[in-house]
This record gives C-alpha cells, structure tokens and sequence, in this order.
C-alpha cells in the first residue's frame, strides 16, 4: 500500500477534529466530539465511494488495486464504528436555534441511514452471503451514504456550512455522492476496451480464455489484471482475472477455475465469437528486472507467471519456480510452463505434485535455492494458507516480509468471523464440559 496514500486517508479524516476544535464559545465538548465521528464517518464512506470508482489515478496515489480493496474494506468498517459512537453520544447542543421540517427529515434520514448501513457492512464482511446479496449491499450503501450526506447538511449543528468546516465536509460529500453515481452508470459506459472470444481450452481443471481487441486493445504489463464482464455469454459481472498470456498483437488471454457460482457457470455459457469487455489493466504484481529471485505459485495462481516467463529474458539473473499442484492432469497450463523453462536456461521450474508426495515447505524451498535465499526477492500468488506458512517458516532464512510480495486477488476477504465463530464455539464446549465435570 502506498503510505502517502494511507497518509493522505489518514489526515483528511483527522483534519475536522482540529476545524472544530477552534470554534469559539462551544461548552458542549461531549457533543462536539460526536459530531467531529459524524464527519469523520462521512469522509471515510466519501473515500469509499471513490475507490470503487477504480478510475485512473486510484492505484498511482493507493497503490494496487488489491491494497485499495483493503483500504476499502477497513475504511469502512472504522465509519461504521465511528458512526455507532456517534450515535451513542448525544450530539445536540442547546443554543443553535430552532428546528424546521427539514431539521427532522435530516434527524430521520440520519436515524435510516444508521441502521441502514449497520445491516449492508454486516453483509459486506460476512464472506458466508452469496455474492449478488454482497454486491446489492456495495450499491446500496452509496444511497444510504447520501443520505447521510443529508443529514449532515440540514441537522443543527455549530457551524454553518459556508463555514471552513461545513465547506470541507461539503466537499467530501459532493465527490461521494458523484462517484456513487459513477458506480450506477452500466459497465460499457465505463473505460474500457471491446474484446471478442477467440480461442477456448481446457488446460487441467481450468479454461483458458484468449480474447482479441475489437479496435485499440490493452497493454498491460506481465502480472497485470484485467476487470471483464463477458457481455456476450449473458455475464456482464465485472470480476477480476489476471493475464496468463499478452500477445504482440494485442490479444489476451485469461485462464478460469471454476471456484465459485459466476466461474462453474462460465464453461457452459462462453463461445468463441462473444463479446467481452474489459477494464484496466490494474495490479503492481510485476516482473522484478533485477538481481535473482524465487516465485512461487499454488493452482490457479501460475497465471501472472506464465506471463512473467513469456517475458523472462535470456540474460536476467536467476529464477527458481515452484509450481504447487495437487495432480498433475488437474495443472493448468502445465504442458506451456514446461515449454517455457525449457527454452529459458535461467528459469527453473520445480513441480510440486502433492498427489505424488512433494509438498513446498520453508525448509524445502530454502534448501533447494540455497543460502542467497535471504537476499532474493519471492513473488507468490496462490492460496493463503501456503503463502502464510512460507512468510512464517522463511524467517529463520532471513526472508523478511518486505522481500516478500504477493497480490490480494481474494477481494472479499472479510474480517475474520470464522474464526472468532470456532472460537466462540470452543469456549462454550469447554464451560459446559467444566460444568458437567462439577456436577458430577
């Protein structure tokens, strides 16, 4: 994540504190804070909608799109809290005259909103809701955060909005309320490029979708993705894929797992000759240009080094390729990267079939690349759970986190509600086994 991006985030939330901290003749300091949540929320939420804009610029100032989910994804979680406490506190000050009709429909819409909001969060980090329940909820909270915008317009407070504080406020406001009706506008009238299906392969469990430009196509880089709705094939959903191979002549290709419903269906429903549209490219996942490194990918995860090899030039510094599989028929791709590290001296691929008893340990890994390990840079793309057990058991390598890099390509990442559900659920079996042991 970009930390002037974070700094910036930090400092336009904060910044209110101070305006209404030099307001003059304000006894209520109580309320004052509240209402300092009120505006802190609404500039979270105004962000919020500005990143889900993913317009030119948001990845350059935030860094790639998959921090900027994070970011977005927390921002909002800490506007929620900010709003709860906000609403816990009484806000209202004695003195600032006396409410009209549109004082109330503020207070009511602001009392919506709350509650509101409260219900599309809890859906939005409940990774367990299906996917269009999840999407609903990313688009009706930009409604709801113009209604807050309402509330904080018309409602009482110590400052008029002409005023510095109401004017910054304002234009947050403003810039939210304008990329959440950025976001409403349908897909093809966002930049993006027309693509046609040229060319559709099974490889291993996956399908490889190559795609040629209608006009002037992309030029992503290798380890770059691409947002695509499959407009032809009835899908317009836009959902993230990265490029497993970018040719000279401008044509694509991504290569699909079946994971979860928008991905089984795809298989049954594409045909060469559709159309497809794509936005981007997005990702800073790109190929190191020097000094030797390790990259490791799990499954589906050896699409962005597919493309990495293809540019893999002949005279770069070494690079080992663990390629995590769990049967060798079920590999995408497999035949391609072989091909690929052959014809490149400098590539060297290991393949880790867990089916034939090779798994990629720390200790493996760090035993095969030997002891440059701790000055190599490692990529990794693939399941969570390997990439935390290598970051974890690579430190006694000395393979610190900054040289590891990796992309959160599972957006929709929530904030730990398993875990805290099994271990609720742990406690509770272990005060009732307490309390059968004292009974008896």
């Amino acid at each position: 994540m970009n930390p002037i991006g974070l700094f910036l985030v930090v400092a336009t939330t904060l910044f209110p504190a101070y305006q209404l901290s030099q307001l003059p003749n304000v006894a209520d300091q109580t309320a004052l804070f509240s209402q300092y949540l009120g505006l802190a929320a609404l500039i979270l939420m105004a962000w919020g909608q500005i990143w889900a804009t993913r317009l030119p610029g948001v990845e350059a100032l935030f860094g790639g799109m998959d921090r900027v989910y994070i970011l977005h994804k927390w921002a909002g979680i800490v506007a929620m809290l900010a709003i709860l406490v906000h609403d816990t506190i009484d806000a209202e000050m004695d003195g600032l005259g006396r409410e009209t009709a549109l004082t109330e429909m503020a207070e009511t819409l602001g009392e919506i909103s709350l509650y509101a909001l409260l219900i599309l969060v809890v859906i939005s980090v409940a990774t367990f809701i299906p996917y269009h329940l999840w999407k609903w909820s990313h688009k009706a909270m930009g409604a709801f955060f113009a209604a807050g915008a309402f509330h904080f317009v018309f409602i009482m407070k110590p400052f008029a909005m002409s005023d510095p504080a109401g004017l910054y406020a304002g234009v947050f406001c403003a810039a939210g309320i304008a990329a959440y009706l950025w976001t409403l506008l349908p897909e093809t009238m966002r930049p993006s490029r027309g693509y046609t299906v040229s060319n559709l392969q099974k490889t291993g469990d996956a399908l490889a979708i190559t795609m040629t430009p209608d006009a002037k196509g992309l030029r992503p880089t290798p380890g770059q993705f691409g947002v695509v709705s499959f407009t032809g094939a009835g899908k317009p959903e836009p959902h993230p894929f990265s490029f497993s191979k970018i040719d000279a002549d401008g044509a694509l290709r991504v290569t699909v797992k079946a994971l979860g419903d928008f991905t089984h269906g795809l298989r049954s429903s594409l045909e060469v000759g559709q159309s497809v549209r794509i936005q981007g490219p997005f990702g800073r996942f790109r190929l190191p240009r020097k000094g030797p490194q390790v990259w490791v990918a799990g499954g589906i995860g050896i699409t962005p080094f597919l493309a990495w090899a293809a540019a893999f030039e002949a005279d770069a510094a070494p690079a080992h390729l663990f390629y995590c599989v769990r049967d060798r028929d079920e590999a995408p791709h497999l035949a391609e990267i072989e091909t690929l590290a052959a014809a490149k001296p400098n590539l060297t691929l290991h393949l880790m079939v867990s089916k034939e008893g090779k798994r990629l340990t720390p200790d493996h890994l760090a035993e095969t690349v030997g002891p440059g390990i701790s000055t190599m840079r490692l990529s990794f793309c693939g399941p969570v759970a390997l990439r935390k057990a290598l970051q974890t058991g690579l430190r006694r390598y000395g393979v610190t986190l900054r040289q590891f890099h990796y992309e959160e390509f599972e957006f929709r990442t929530g904030i730990g509600l398993k875990r805290l559900a099994a271990w609720v659920l742990d406690r509770t079996r272990q005060q009732g086994s307490l309390t059968k042991s004292r009974q008896s």
